[in-house]
Order: C-alpha cells, then structure tokens, then sequence
C-alpha cells in the first residue's frame, strides 16, 4: 500500500496514469468508479461498458461527472477516449480493444458475460482485475492459464474477502509464520432466503436480491473461500465447511483439528463471531523467541496465533489491486494451484423436472463448497454454471445436483472452458503437477 501509493503520484506527475476500463456498474462497479475519480492519483478511469445504460450514467454522476460521451459506434469511441473524455458504452469489447486502457476491471458477478470478456482482454494484451468471485471459483484455474500466455496478470482485486485474506497470508508468512487456516466470519446462514424473502434488505442497502441472497444461503462465501483454497493449496474439511460458532475471533484456534490444520492448512469460517465484518488468518510456529514476542504483545500463548482484520471494503480498496497489478505484475489473488475446491450446486427446494435453474442467488439452488477431486468423482454441477439448466429428472431438496441431471444451454464459452479447465488439471495431476 505504501510503496503503491508514492508510485502513483510518481505517475500522476510524470502524466502517465494507470488506464482503466470498467465492465460492470452494478453496486460493486459504480463504487470502484466513484473511487478511482474522486481519490485516486496516478489512476485514470477511461471508459465504463454497461448493459444497461442507466445504471452507467449512474455510476458517473455519483462520481460528479456530468460531461460524457455514450458510443457503440468504434470509431468514435476511440476518438472520445484519445481527446480524454469519459466514456459510457454498453459493447465491452471496445474496452477490451482499446490501446488507450491498460487493465479492464470486471465487476459483473457472471461467469458466462465475464468469460467472453476475459478471454478478449488477454487477446488484446490487457491485465484482468476481478470482483467476480463466482466466475473465478468456477473457471479461474484456466482463465490464469490464459492469461499466462498472453504475458498479461490475472488476479481478484482486493476488498472482497478472498484479496484481502491473501493480503493478510502473506503478511503471516512474511513475518515467519506458517498460515495453516484462512477463515471467513458470518453472522447468518440460512440455506432456505431467496430474492423474496431478501427483496427488502436489498433495496435498503442498494444492491440486488439475488446478491443479498447468495450472501445469506452461504453460496457467496463458499464461492469466495473456493478461490481462497486454489490460492493457496488448502483444503476443505468437510462439504461446506465446519463453520463453529464462536463470540470471537481469538477463540479460532481452539475450534478446529490441529491435525488438519497441520496437514495441508483449511479454509473454513466461524459463525456470529466479533468482529463479524472480517477476516482471520491462522499462524504457527514453534519457535521460542517468536513465541516470546507474542506472549509480550498478548498474542497468546501459540503455537496457533489468530491474525485477523475487522473489515473489508470492496470495492474502495479495489483500485490498490488495479496498481499492484499494472505497476509491479503483483496478482492480489489468483489460482496458483489449479482447482483445489469446488462449489456444487444443491437443490433449495424440491425441483422438478423441466425447471430452469436460477444459478447464484436464486429460488432454485445454493452453493456448497467441498474439495475439487470429490466433486469431480460425484460429477457434481458448479453453481457458476447452473444457470439456465434444464433438469431433466425431479431432485430434492437439499440433493446435490449433477451434469448428468441437467441440460445445459447450448454454445457457452463458460462450459468450453470448464471442459477445458477439466482436461488440463486432470492431465497435470495424472503427471504429478499443480
């Protein structure tokens, strides 16, 4: 953070700000826009593509910017952007293209839409920054194979709490630690919320239903400890997580299997614990003279010491992540070791055959996290490809669903990927490789 911040005002007096262009101006999307424009030196927002157009002018407005240009057309894109005007379109390619944008940031939340614009970015030599958890825990693995050969950097962007766990991981290690635990904390989960029953806790805090529910059925922080998990090796202890409840943070290492945690590290989560906005991590050692500086600093008594932040502010530290990545190559997260864990889809309700799945956040199924080699041998159904398969038997209610039980829809990039994200790791493991 301190070393990024000097570099850009290095940037911003030498005129040379970083360049970024926005997919997405949802909750997470207009929040990132309002931070780069108003706090961020040595950072420029060049362009937001958007779906919907309102929802773009939106994010500009609350930003204080009233003067700019809407385009699909390219031609004239490039030539607002070249005469540094904001620009609004709703065709993300023209971002992607653009030799006047250095990084595109997606904040859409779809696996299938972020897919088409990942793979356009790293065809066109552009770093990928994403708050976009559910595409990530889904086909991440081959989306940073992609990104390798491109040269370019694949990475979450930090604030949600996958970047901000790894952010406190390394600093653990760097201090002579071996993280063995990285953990979420929630105050609610309650598999049976749908956009009903949340409609109202959504309009109150400006975000949508379907995200309000894939934070309250536990989809949401299965998905985001999934990509925890393939960056950084650990495991699952048990399909969804063991989730103990606790009053505080401090009390975590006393809740779990010192055995597991020794053997390959966890990631897992408490419940209704303080603070109950952020995250922990879990550090050993044995040696003395550490452990005598934590017992003099009332860390405990160890082998096991609880590291943790009481927040996480997606996406206003968001654009940190955007610098680290174009400055120094630096990925916030990223699946360095393939796919270690998987989130299946389970029915929420008794579903019957010719029902169309509603995917994240929806009234059909919810997201359970468990290891990648387990719910390949089940032939199980990710959640970030759920939506819009057609079942083909009835399932019920708390069953996980298979490929073999749906249809899927036809001509996805999302699915090509998947398979190719399957038959890549299957061959590296069969040769011993990550």
């Amino acid at each position: 953070m301190i070393t990024v911040d000097k570099y850009l005002e290095k940037l911003e007096k030498s005129g040379k700000p970083v360049r970024v262009g926005l997919v997405g101006a949802g909750f997470a999307g207009r929040g990132f826009a309002m931070q780069v424009i108003t706090s961020m030196v040595g950072m420029r927002l060049v362009a937001i593509s958007n779906r919907t157009k309102s929802y773009g002018e939106q994010a500009y407005k609350e930003s204080g910017i009233k003067d700019f240009v809407y385009t699909n057309d390219p031609s004239k894109f490039k030539s607002a952007v070249k005469s540094g005007k904001y620009v609004l379109t709703n065709d993300p390619m023209l971002l992607c293209k653009s030799k006047d944008i250095d990084i595109i940031v997606d904040a859409t939340y779809d696996t299938e839409f972020g897919a088409q614009v990942a793979l356009e970015a790293f065809k066109n030599k552009k770093h990928l920054a994403i708050i976009n958890a559910e595409m990530d825990s889904t086909i991440g693995p081959i989306l940073k194979v992609y990104a390798d050969k491109a040269g370019v950097i694949y990475t979450q962007a930090n604030g949600d709490q996958p970047g901000v766990l790894m952010n406190l991981y390394r600093e653990v290690k760097g201090m002579g630690f071996t993280p063995v635990m990285a953990g979420n904390i929630k105050s609610l989960i309650d598999v049976r919320r749908t956009p009903e029953t949340q409609k109202a806790f959504a309009e109150a805090h400006f975000q949508r239903p379907t995200m309000i529910t894939s934070f309250a059925d536990g989809t949401k922080i299965c998905v985001e400890m999934a990509t925890v998990a393939n960056a950084t090796g650990f495991k699952i202890g048990k399909r969804g997580m063991y989730g103990p409840k606790c009053s505080r943070v401090e009390e975590a290492p006393n809740l779990f299997s010192k055995d597991e945690l020794m053997n390959g590290g966890l990631v897992d989560y408490i419940l209704g614990a303080e603070p109950s906005f952020g995250v922990f991590i879990l550090g050993y050692t044995e040696n003395p003279i550490r452990r005598r500086y934590m017992s003099c600093y009332k860390m405990g008594e160890g082998p096991l010491y609880t590291f943790y932040r009481p927040y996480h502010l997606s996406p206003l530290e968001a654009p940190m992540s955007v610098a680290r990545t174009v400055i120094f190559k630096d990925a916030t997260l990223a699946p360095w070791y393939g796919p270690v864990a998987d989130v299946v889809s389970i029915a929420k309700k008794d579903i019957r055959k010719g029902e169309i799945l509603d995917g994240v956040g929806g009234f059909t199924v919810y997201g359970v996290i468990d290891n990648y080699v387990k719910t390949r041998a089940e032939n199980l159904l990710p959640i970030g490809l759920s939506n819009g398969s057609v079942l083909k038997k009835d399932v019920p209610m708390d069953t996980a669903i298979t490929f073999d039980d749906v249809e899927l829809p036809k001509g996805r990039l999302c699915d090509r990927l998947w398979n190719e994200q399957l038959k890549l790791f299957s061959e590296k493991g069969k040769n011993g490789k990550k």
